[in-house]
């Protein structure tokens, strides 16, 4: 070959490698993504499959495959999302079906090396990843390493990719008040155990390690969820197992405690974890019935920002697939469309669970994890609103100052929260509908700092309406229509935004108006520093 074909040869495959969807994600890049969890057994039907046969309570497979989602990631797409998380690959157990059912659900392991043909061909899952990568989006699979699945505490190991008893944990049961015992006994009961693999075993960690790095490289992965990372694996796996994946690692830390979740963030553990401690707080301050205490939400956003390392990388979710949906256990639906505005303009990654913006209601295992299609993917009103908060915060997320910003408390009661993050104030209310009399929110944020000028143009970005900032240094929100989030943006931060009237940087033209009503305005006046103030309740 002649030495100029060997350069442009050299050139070319230089290009390709910066340019291949296969480069590894960081962590850093995720920071500005929105994710789309999916079990892919229950997303979407193949062409002609009977949408009547799929019984939540059956537990079994319904028929959802990666070529299903792949047919069918418009959806996701035009909602605005720019990442999907889908259950995990692995080959799960094939027996019979058991007292609890059939794995439709991806989470009882048996061959991690093997993909799982319930759900297509290896093929099938490269062209999902491909399809993601063309659209500008990232796939993030779900991995188990803790254990394996069997129907006996004398499982044939045969089956498994590790195949040597040395490296399993001897059977026990977990007695719950012993560190130790929780890291090394099996999980499940004697029907469906779950073998405990032995993490500390060199031959463990290093098979784990060649895995995933072929996992990662074969089908161009751009992150992972880890399932059960909590007491239940040793620390020092994590980070020579994330670093051999060489991708974004966010891990399932299942509890209350904020101090055991940051425990896992950083070198000595993983990227980020799912923040589960902000999830109970949104649960205590928003679900209607409930305590409604607000006071909940600021006190866990204090306690993260000095316990973690990166708030700004914490998974924020509202439901998955180990928790009741947020329509089961809450009844107003403007309390959702409140948590959600939040997950999405506080720090971290906003992460939606397949069928949370159709209101699906289902409470635990399985009823949480019901199939999409009945709802016929229709345009719910929290469809429209997850669509308006993606897109708004797509656009946010072009400017590192508010991606890289914190969120800071402006206001709080029980009533509700107001927040600021970079240019950008959300207040969240809990007082929820239908309208009890005439009731109102009067936020009164008291600057620390020199404030806007005199009448300067603000836009609540759910509705449009065109506020002016007035001279009384306060935002002043009327809820006749029932407690809506409210999301304001100085109307200077917003050309090549495609909100309000302002044209798109993008190619994307199309307008996206959410039909949540958001609140009546009146002159207002706000600063952008960290204030203080008080959030009231008025009847009249």
């Amino acid at each position: 070959m002649c030495p100029l074909v060997s350069l442009l040869v050299a050139i070319t495959f230089a290009f390709l490698a910066l340019v291949s969807p296969s480069s590894a994600a960081t962590a850093d890049q995720w920071r500005s993504r929105s994710i789309y969890q999916v079990i892919i057994d229950r997303y979407a039907l193949p062409q002609g499959a009977d949408p009547t046969k799929c019984d939540t309570a059956d537990r079994t497979w319904c028929g959802g495959t990666w070529n299903t989602l792949r047919e069918n990631l418009d959806y996701i797409q035009d909602a605005g999302f720019t990442a999907v998380w889908i259950s995990p690959v692995s080959q799960n157990y094939q027996g019979s079906t058991t007292p609890y059912g059939d794995p439709y659900h991806g989470y009882w392991i048996a061959d991690a090396t093997q993909l799982n043909d319930h759900f297509g061909t290896s093929d099938d899952l490269k062209a999902l990843a491909d399809e993601l990568h063309r659209r500008g989006m990232y796939l993030m699979v779900d991995v188990v390493v803790n254990d394996v699945m069997a129907t006996s505490t004398d499982p044939d190991l045969s089956t498994y990719m590790f195949k040597n008893s040395s490296q399993y944990h001897p059977y026990c049961v977990i007695d719950w008040n012993n560190n130790t015992s929780i890291e090394r006994c099996w999980l499940g009961d004697t029907v469906v155990p779950l073998p405990d693999i032995n993490t500390e075993d060199p031959t463990v960690v290093s098979g784990f390690g060649d895995w995933i790095e072929s996992l990662v490289k074969d089908y161009n992965i751009d992150g992972l969820r880890i399932d059960g990372i909590y007491r239940h694996v040793n620390m020092d796996f994590w980070p020579v197992f994330c670093a051999r994946a060489g991708v974004f690692c966010i891990g399932e830390v299942f509890g209350s405690d904020p101090v055991e979740a940051a425990s896992f963030q950083g070198p000595n553990g993983l990227d980020s974890v799912l923040h589960y401690p902000m999830y109970d707080s949104l649960v205590e301050a928003f679900t209607i019935p409930g305590p409604l205490n607000a006071t909940a939400v600021s006190d866990m956003m204090a306690q993260s920002k000095a316990l973690f390392k990166d708030t700004g990388l914490l998974g924020n979710f509202l439901e998955n697939q180990d928790v009741p949906r947020w329509h089961n256990i809450s009844v107003d639906p403007q309390s959702l469309y409140n948590a959600m505005v939040f997950n999405f303009m506080s720090d971290g990654i906003p992460i939606v669970y397949y069928g949370q913006e159709q209101y699906s209601n289902g409470n635990a295992d399985p009823y949480n994890r019901a199939p999409l299609w009945p709802s016929g993917y229709v345009n719910t009103t929290a469809y429209q609103l997850v669509t308006t908060l993606n897109k708004f915060r797509n656009f946010l997320t072009q400017n590192s100052t508010w991606l890289y910003s914190s969120a800071n408390v402006l206001a709080t009661t029980e009533y509700g929260i107001a927040i600021l993050k970079g240019d950008v104030v959300s207040i969240m209310t809990n007082i929820g509908s239908p309208v009890r009399l005439t009731t109102r929110i009067h936020a009164t944020l008291r600057a620390e700092m020199q404030p806007l000028s005199r009448e300067t143009s603000v836009y609540p970005i759910l509705t449009c309406a065109h506020w002016v900032v007035g001279s009384n240094g306060t935002i002043e929100v009327e809820y006749t229509l029932g407690g809506q989030p409210v999301v304001l943006i100085p109307s200077s931060e917003l050309p090549g935004s495609g909100f309000c009237g302002f044209s798109s940087s993008s190619t994307d033209s199309s307008k996206y108006v959410s039909s949540a009503s958001s609140a009546h305005a009146h002159s207002s006046r706000f600063t952008y520093s960290l204030a203080i103030g008080l959030i009231g309740v008025f009847l009249w």
